[in-house]
């Protein structure tokens, strides 16, 4: 299971509280570093296990149907504009399911959609989910809302096509090559690409790549 925008792991502490089953990975990214660090120390407060990243949804670093389970809540929200590449990113990574909580335009009232216009919010999520050829499996808004003006909505994606599930490994955000660990860094070393690992906590964003050819005469 995978949260987008994980931020400092709230829901995703609620949600591992609330699942019956038990999950062998649990992972979880955000584009904040300080965040994921917050996020780390909130989970041990409450004996909780996941494996947290820095990366960007726009170019998430794991291989392809990878992830059976991945979900949002509110992560997708300021995307607009973006609504094909973020969901084809969600789409490749995961094997059986994409479940987003976000603001639905199409969905919500007037007076939110005009809110949702000027701070620049997603639209058109269901369209963009089918152009892409997914199945919508559900489409809605909750029953329960704290804020009328950004309504949370629930839409249920799977892939139509039964997926090959291939091995789980991390990937460069980059070129798609299979990143390895080492000490402190995560490199791919027929690229040449090396990704920090800062305070135990990988920094797998696109703009954080080095130079790993050095990293092959010390390995």
């Amino acid at each position: 299971m995978l949260e987008l925008g994980v931020g400092e792991a709230t829901t995703l502490n609620g949600v591992l509280r609330l699942l019956s089953t038990d999950i062998v990975d649990v992972y979880g990214f955000d584009i904040s570093w300080s965040r994921i660090a917050v996020a780390n120390h909130w989970l041990q407060e409450n004996s909780q296990k996941a494996k947290l990243f820095v990366a960007d949804l726009m170019s998430i670093p794991l291989a392809d149907n990878s992830i059976d389970v991945v979900y949002s809540s509110h992560s997708l929200e300021p995307n607009g504009g973006n609504e094909l590449p973020c969901l084809a990113e969600c789409l490749r990574i995961a094997r059986h399911a994409v479940v987003l909580v976000e603001p639905l335009y199409e969905l919500a009232n007037p007076e939110a959609q005009q809110r949702m216009r000027n701070h620049g919010y997603v639209q058109g999520l269901k369209q963009a989910a089918e152009q892409l050829g997914a199945e919508v499996l559900d489409y809605r808004l909750l029953e329960i809302n704290s804020n009328p003006l950004n309504s949370s909505g629930v839409l249920i994606l799977c892939k139509r096509r039964k997926q090959n599930i291939g091995p789980f490994f991390w990937q460069c955000p980059l070129t798609g090559s299979q990143l390895k660990p080492s000490d402190d860094i995560y490199y791919a070393s027929e690229v040449g690409i090396t990704y920090p690992i800062l305070r135990s906590i990988p920094v797998l964003r696109p703009e954080h790549w080095n130079n790993c050819f050095w990293v092959e005469r010390l390995i």
